[in-house]
């Protein structure tokens, strides 16, 4: 297997398109050799734990661009078959992302990370409320009640911290970013194109001569 690690924020629009992107070239190659672990990056590390209004958060963060990228984003999903109803107030994620860490240890991340985005971008849901994160985890079969206990307390917030902290000092300052086997960085929300290319390159060099 090859190593695929992704560093992502649900609240990320680029991370929800990149990946659709990557779904569907994984779909497209289903003997393909990823082995894909999820990995925190909050877009928003000082983002109060009540959260921002969303539109006004974009105009502070993005001024005069915050239209043009509204628009960008928009069009991308449109072309992907996408409709987006995101929620109103931009989250905190830390708690998203200590759903995810726990994920990661009963293989359940990539269903999490699906449903975070999903809930976030086309359900308008807030991705850090208690009982949201508790009923994504359900649906992921994950224990919610577990899922409430541990989001109850501050459980592994210090180790997501810790963890992001890491992926800054390796000089990652945007999501979504691809590690390929430790190796290659691929930034950016890249066409499933891109993907089924690499996916074929890596399947090729395996092949006895």
């Amino acid at each position: 297997m090859t190593r695929l690690d992704i560093f992502a924020d649900p609240v990320c629009p680029w991370c929800m398109i990149g990946k659709v992107e990557l779904d569907r070239a994984l779909e497209s190659r289903p003997d393909h050799p990823f082995a894909i672990t999820w990995h925190p990056f909050r877009l928003n590390p000082t983002m109060p734990p009540e959260g921002m209004d969303r539109v006004a958060h974009l105009r502070a963060k993005l001024g005069d661009r915050a239209a043009d990228a509204a628009r960008a984003l928009a069009e991308r999903a449109a072309a992907l078959g996408l409709t987006l109803n995101p929620a109103p107030r931009e989250p905190d994620t830390t708690d998203a992302h200590r759903l995810m860490h726990w994920a990661g240890l009963e293989g359940a991340q990539t269903r999490v990370m699906s449903a975070l985005l999903r809930a976030h971008w086309q359900e308008a849901q807030d991705i850090s409320d208690h009982a949201v994160l508790a009923r994504i985890a359900k649906g992921a079969g994950m224990d919610p009640a577990l899922a409430a206990r541990l989001l109850a307390s501050d459980a592994d917030r210090d180790e997501v911290a810790e963890r992001e902290a890491h992926a800054r000092g390796r000089g990652i300052t945007s999501v979504p970013t691809f590690i390929v086997a430790d190796a290659h960085a691929v930034s950016g929300a890249q066409p499933a194109t891109l993907w089924q290319q690499v996916i074929d390159e890596i399947m090729a060099a395996s092949r006895p001569d």
